[in-house]
């Protein structure tokens, strides 16, 4: 009876083994909850450091395109006040340049006029054929040169106070004056340095559709380039040691050509005619 009372008391002290199978199962199961928490926090802090770093990276290179934008914007509104200044000054000198023509033309119809009521006057009191022939060869020769004066004063002028012609024709208007020498050219692209006078000037580039050109001057053993001129602009330059410019002027261009004379002071001329002749 007591073996029977001792076997039951075993029986029932005892614990059953699925209950450590379910509390080492339940362990496993918080070990890895608590590192997928831990490896999802890990990888929260990395992403959030990674917008930071991309955020602080935009930042600085927006503020960097601001500044430039800044420093652009700055440099436009300086060359636009330089520009409008320029056109003012052009202006104002174009309006003067208006009036002093108009002011010589109304004076020279004036001349003519009165040359005629003389001429006029003269053949009532002649009646000599030879007297009169004389007299209407006078006046044709007044009015031709009172009509070239006429187209000289017509003529725009550069900010150095001469005459620009603006083709072949009041080129040999300027000459007829006896001011300057005037070397007439022609340079193809592609040409390479090309001589006119004392100087050697290399064509670049054209754009007939602005009337525009790009050369190389070589004067005095030193080249420049003059970009993007406009025809009929002229360009100003000195060389051995002269007081006076020479100026290049441009009336026409092509897709390969250029077209227009180089005007020098009639003692510059004349030194560029005799290296010219030395060189040679």
């Amino acid at each position: 009876m007591s073996d029977v009372q001792e076997t039951n008391i075993q029986t029932t002290t005892g614990t059953p083994r699925w209950v450590g199978l379910v509390v080492a199962i339940l362990g496993c199961i918080a070990l890895l909850g608590v590192g997928v928490g831990w490896t999802a926090l890990n990888h929260v802090k990395n992403v959030e450091q990674s917008t930071q770093a991309s955020l602080k990276q935009a930042d600085d290179a927006t503020s960097q395109r601001l500044a430039r934008s800044e420093e652009q914007n700055q440099q436009l509104q300086t060359e636009l006040k330089a520009i409008a200044d320029k056109l003012n000054v052009t202006q104002a000198d174009l309006v003067a340049a208006r009036k002093q023509s108009k002011f010589a033309v109304v004076s020279y119809n004036k001349k003519l006029t009165g040359l005629e009521t003389s001429v006029k006057n003269e053949l009532a009191t002649k009646a000599s054929s030879e007297d009169i022939s004389k007299l209407n060869g006078d006046v044709t020769g007044v009015k031709g040169d009172l009509d070239a004066t006429k187209n000289s004063i017509q003529m725009a002028r550069s900010e150095m106070g001469t005459l620009i012609a603006r083709n072949h024709d009041e080129i040999d208007q300027l000459r007829r004056l006896g001011e300057r020498d005037y070397y007439e050219f022609t340079v193809q692209r592609k040409a390479g340095p090309q001589r006119i006078g004392a100087i050697q000037v290399a064509l670049k580039g054209t754009n007939v559709k602005k009337n525009q050109y790009t050369v190389d001057v070589l004067a005095d053993d030193k080249n420049f380039e003059k970009k993007n001129r406009s025809v009929n602009e002229p360009i100003f330059f000195y060389t051995g040691g002269s007081r006076s410019t020479l100026e290049l002027v441009v009336n026409k261009v092509t897709k390969t050509t250029a077209t227009g004379y180089l005007s020098v002071p009639k003692s510059a001329g004349a030194a560029s005619s005799n290296k010219s002749s030395s060189g040679q």
